[in-house]
Protein backbone atom coordinates (compact mmCIF):
# COMPACT_ATOMS: atom_id res chain seq x y z
CA UNK A 1 0.00 0.00 0.00
CA UNK A 2 1.54 3.52 -1.01
CA UNK A 3 0.71 6.48 -0.79
CA UNK A 4 1.98 10.53 -1.72
CA UNK A 5 2.67 13.87 -0.31
CA UNK A 6 4.83 16.38 0.70
CA UNK A 7 5.82 18.31 3.92
CA UNK A 8 3.55 21.30 2.26
CA UNK A 9 0.08 19.09 2.17
CA UNK A 10 0.02 18.32 6.00
CA UNK A 11 1.10 15.54 4.19
CA UNK A 12 -1.15 13.11 1.72
CA UNK A 13 -2.80 13.94 -1.40
CA UNK A 14 -3.10 10.19 -2.69
CA UNK A 15 -3.03 7.04 -0.96
CA UNK A 16 -4.44 3.05 -1.15
CA UNK A 17 -7.00 1.90 0.69
CA UNK A 18 -7.17 -2.01 2.50
CA UNK A 19 -9.66 -3.06 -0.55
CA UNK A 20 -8.16 -4.14 -3.24
CA UNK A 21 -10.37 -1.57 -5.43
CA UNK A 22 -8.64 1.40 -3.53
CA UNK A 23 -5.25 0.08 -4.87
CA UNK A 24 -3.20 -0.29 -8.11
CA UNK A 25 0.31 -1.81 -8.03
CA UNK A 26 2.83 1.57 -9.69
CA UNK A 27 0.22 3.80 -8.31
CA UNK A 28 0.09 5.99 -5.28
CA UNK A 29 -3.52 5.25 -4.99
CA UNK A 30 -6.36 7.30 -5.05
CA UNK A 31 -6.74 11.07 -4.15
CA UNK A 32 -7.95 11.49 -0.83
CA UNK A 33 -11.30 13.22 0.39
CA UNK A 34 -11.72 17.14 0.11
CA UNK A 35 -8.48 17.37 -2.26
CA UNK A 36 -8.37 18.15 -5.51
CA UNK A 37 -5.37 17.21 -7.89
CA UNK A 38 -4.76 18.59 -11.62
CA UNK A 39 -2.15 17.51 -13.61
CA UNK A 40 -0.69 20.87 -16.02
CA UNK A 41 0.60 20.85 -19.60
CA UNK A 42 4.15 20.13 -18.67
CA UNK A 43 2.59 16.68 -16.65
CA UNK A 44 3.43 18.53 -12.89
CA UNK A 45 1.13 17.83 -10.04
CA UNK A 46 -0.81 21.00 -8.66
CA UNK A 47 -3.08 20.13 -5.82
CA UNK A 48 -5.38 22.19 -4.13
CA UNK A 49 -7.04 22.22 -0.34
CA UNK A 50 -7.42 23.38 3.11
CA UNK A 51 -4.41 20.68 4.20
CA UNK A 52 -2.53 22.80 1.57
CA UNK A 53 -0.08 25.47 3.65
CA UNK A 54 -0.74 29.41 3.50
CA UNK A 55 2.14 29.92 1.89
CA UNK A 56 6.17 29.83 3.19
CA UNK A 57 7.15 32.35 6.55
CA UNK A 58 8.19 35.45 5.10
CA UNK A 59 8.80 34.43 1.95
CA UNK A 60 6.08 36.39 0.02
CA UNK A 61 8.05 35.75 -3.47
CA UNK A 62 8.86 31.93 -2.80
CA UNK A 63 5.27 31.55 -1.89
CA UNK A 64 3.71 33.40 -4.90
CA UNK A 65 5.72 31.12 -7.35
CA UNK A 66 4.94 27.54 -5.75
CA UNK A 67 0.91 28.43 -5.82
CA UNK A 68 -1.18 29.42 -9.63
CA UNK A 69 -3.71 31.80 -10.43
CA UNK A 70 -5.98 29.53 -8.98
CA UNK A 71 -4.48 28.73 -5.95
CA UNK A 72 -2.96 25.23 -6.85
CA UNK A 73 0.63 24.20 -4.93
CA UNK A 74 2.92 23.23 -7.27
CA UNK A 75 4.40 19.84 -6.08
CA UNK A 76 6.70 19.53 -8.52
CA UNK A 77 6.54 16.09 -9.17
CA UNK A 78 5.45 14.54 -12.72
CA UNK A 79 2.53 12.46 -13.00
CA UNK A 80 -0.99 11.19 -14.43
CA UNK A 81 -4.40 10.06 -13.71
CA UNK A 82 -4.75 6.07 -14.21
CA UNK A 83 -8.41 5.34 -15.00
CA UNK A 84 -9.32 8.68 -13.59
CA UNK A 85 -8.96 7.49 -10.33
CA UNK A 86 -5.10 6.63 -9.30
CA UNK A 87 -2.62 9.06 -9.16
CA UNK A 88 0.92 7.85 -10.82
CA UNK A 89 4.10 9.73 -9.82
CA UNK A 90 6.60 9.03 -13.15
CA UNK A 91 9.36 11.92 -12.63
CA UNK A 92 10.80 15.24 -10.82
CA UNK A 93 10.33 18.36 -12.91
CA UNK A 94 13.67 19.30 -12.04
CA UNK A 95 14.75 16.21 -14.05
CA UNK A 96 12.84 17.00 -16.99
CA UNK A 97 14.52 18.38 -19.82
CA UNK A 98 13.15 20.37 -22.80
CA UNK A 99 14.43 19.49 -27.02
CA UNK A 100 15.53 22.22 -29.37
CA UNK A 101 11.80 21.38 -30.78
CA UNK A 102 9.96 22.78 -27.69
CA UNK A 103 9.35 19.04 -26.18
CA UNK A 104 9.56 18.30 -22.35
CA UNK A 105 11.04 14.87 -22.01
CA UNK A 106 10.96 13.18 -18.57
CA UNK A 107 13.79 11.28 -18.86
CA UNK A 108 13.42 8.55 -15.37
CA UNK A 109 10.01 7.51 -17.17
CA UNK A 110 12.08 6.01 -20.10
CA UNK A 111 14.69 4.70 -18.29
CA UNK A 112 12.61 2.77 -16.18
CA UNK A 113 11.41 1.28 -19.05
CA UNK A 114 14.90 0.86 -20.35
CA UNK A 115 16.16 -0.95 -17.45
CA UNK A 116 12.98 -3.72 -17.64
CA UNK A 117 15.97 -5.37 -19.89
CA UNK A 118 17.76 -7.71 -17.85
CA UNK A 119 20.98 -6.95 -20.04
CA UNK A 120 20.66 -3.10 -19.31
CA UNK A 121 22.21 -2.52 -15.69
CA UNK A 122 22.27 1.24 -15.68
CA UNK A 123 21.27 4.01 -18.24
CA UNK A 124 20.37 7.41 -18.41
CA UNK A 125 18.57 9.87 -21.08
CA UNK A 126 20.46 12.81 -22.35
CA UNK A 127 18.78 15.79 -24.98
CA UNK A 128 18.77 18.78 -22.96
CA UNK A 129 18.41 21.40 -26.09
CA UNK A 130 19.07 18.90 -28.51
CA UNK A 131 16.72 17.57 -31.61
CA UNK A 132 15.92 14.18 -29.85
CA UNK A 133 17.18 11.79 -27.19
CA UNK A 134 20.16 9.65 -26.76
CA UNK A 135 21.13 7.32 -23.61
CA UNK A 136 24.53 6.34 -22.08
CA UNK A 137 23.80 2.22 -21.15
CA UNK A 138 25.63 0.37 -18.83
CA UNK A 139 25.47 -3.27 -19.81
CA UNK A 140 24.76 -6.09 -17.28
CA UNK A 141 28.07 -7.66 -18.24
CA UNK A 142 27.20 -11.05 -16.66
CA UNK A 143 23.95 -11.12 -18.56
CA UNK A 144 25.09 -10.13 -21.63
CA UNK A 145 28.21 -12.58 -21.65
CA UNK A 146 25.13 -15.32 -21.61
CA UNK A 147 23.71 -13.62 -24.76
CA UNK A 148 27.07 -13.65 -26.62
CA UNK A 149 27.54 -17.16 -25.80
CA UNK A 150 24.20 -17.90 -27.12
CA UNK A 151 24.56 -16.00 -30.16
CA UNK A 152 28.34 -17.00 -30.49
CA UNK A 153 29.77 -13.40 -30.38
CA UNK A 154 32.92 -12.96 -28.88
CA UNK A 155 33.12 -11.64 -25.10
CA UNK A 156 37.18 -11.59 -25.09
CA UNK A 157 38.78 -8.67 -23.24
CA UNK A 158 36.31 -7.86 -20.66
CA UNK A 159 33.51 -5.05 -20.75
CA UNK A 160 35.97 -2.41 -22.46
CA UNK A 161 36.13 -4.57 -25.84
CA UNK A 162 32.34 -5.57 -25.48
CA UNK A 163 30.81 -2.43 -25.57
CA UNK A 164 33.07 -1.42 -28.81
CA UNK A 165 31.64 -4.80 -30.26
CA UNK A 166 29.18 -3.86 -33.17
CA UNK A 167 27.09 -6.97 -32.70
CA UNK A 168 26.61 -6.03 -29.10
CA UNK A 169 25.98 -2.69 -30.16
CA UNK A 170 23.51 -3.67 -33.28
CA UNK A 171 21.78 -5.71 -30.00
CA UNK A 172 21.54 -2.83 -27.65
CA UNK A 173 20.04 -0.55 -30.31
CA UNK A 174 17.42 -2.94 -31.37
CA UNK A 175 16.96 -3.52 -27.10
CA UNK A 176 16.56 0.06 -26.81
CA UNK A 177 14.12 0.80 -30.04
CA UNK A 178 11.57 -2.19 -28.57
CA UNK A 179 11.49 -0.19 -25.56
CA UNK A 180 10.90 3.21 -27.44
CA UNK A 181 7.43 1.81 -28.45
CA UNK A 182 4.88 3.54 -26.73
CA UNK A 183 6.00 6.36 -26.35
CA UNK A 184 5.51 9.74 -28.39
CA UNK A 185 8.28 10.62 -31.60
CA UNK A 186 9.75 13.23 -29.41
CA UNK A 187 10.26 10.72 -26.40
CA UNK A 188 11.70 8.25 -27.97
CA UNK A 189 15.87 7.20 -27.46
CA UNK A 190 17.21 7.73 -31.08
CA UNK A 191 20.65 6.87 -30.12
CA UNK A 192 23.00 4.92 -27.41
CA UNK A 193 26.54 4.77 -26.46
CA UNK A 194 27.60 1.82 -24.18
CA UNK A 195 29.46 2.79 -21.36
CA UNK A 196 32.19 -0.66 -19.59
CA UNK A 197 32.38 0.66 -16.31
CA UNK A 198 29.34 1.01 -13.59
CA UNK A 199 27.91 4.41 -11.86
CA UNK A 200 28.71 4.07 -8.31
CA UNK A 201 28.88 6.02 -4.85
CA UNK A 202 32.29 5.97 -4.76
CA UNK A 203 32.95 7.76 -8.13
CA UNK A 204 30.29 10.49 -7.38
CA UNK A 205 27.97 9.58 -10.00
CA UNK A 206 25.34 8.12 -7.54
CA UNK A 207 23.45 8.91 -4.85
CA UNK A 208 23.38 6.81 -1.93
CA UNK A 209 20.20 6.03 -2.30
CA UNK A 210 21.35 4.62 -5.60
CA UNK A 211 19.58 7.48 -7.87
CA UNK A 212 21.64 8.72 -10.90
CA UNK A 213 23.85 11.95 -10.20
CA UNK A 214 22.81 13.59 -13.89
CA UNK A 215 25.25 16.42 -13.49
CA UNK A 216 27.88 14.74 -12.83
CA UNK A 217 27.68 11.92 -15.12
CA UNK A 218 27.29 14.49 -17.97
CA UNK A 219 30.26 15.62 -17.01
CA UNK A 220 32.11 12.75 -16.79
CA UNK A 221 30.81 11.45 -20.34
CA UNK A 222 30.87 15.11 -22.23
CA UNK A 223 32.48 14.17 -25.24
CA UNK A 224 30.64 10.67 -25.90
CA UNK A 225 27.39 12.93 -25.23
CA UNK A 226 28.30 15.50 -27.86
CA UNK A 227 29.73 12.85 -30.22
CA UNK A 228 25.94 11.48 -30.39
CA UNK A 229 24.26 15.05 -31.81
CA UNK A 230 27.89 15.92 -33.79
Amino acid sequence: MEGYGLTETSPVIAVGGYDPKENMIGTVGPIVDNTEVKIAKDGEILTRSESVMKGYYNQPELTAKEFDADGFFHTGDIGEMVDGKFLKITDRKKEMFKTSGGKYIAPQVLEGKMKESPLIEQCMVVGDGQKFASALVIPSFDDLKGWCKRNNVSCDGGPAEMVKNEKIIKMYEDLVHKYNEGFAHWEQVKKIVLLPEHWTVESGEMTPTMKVKRKAITANNQELIEGLYN
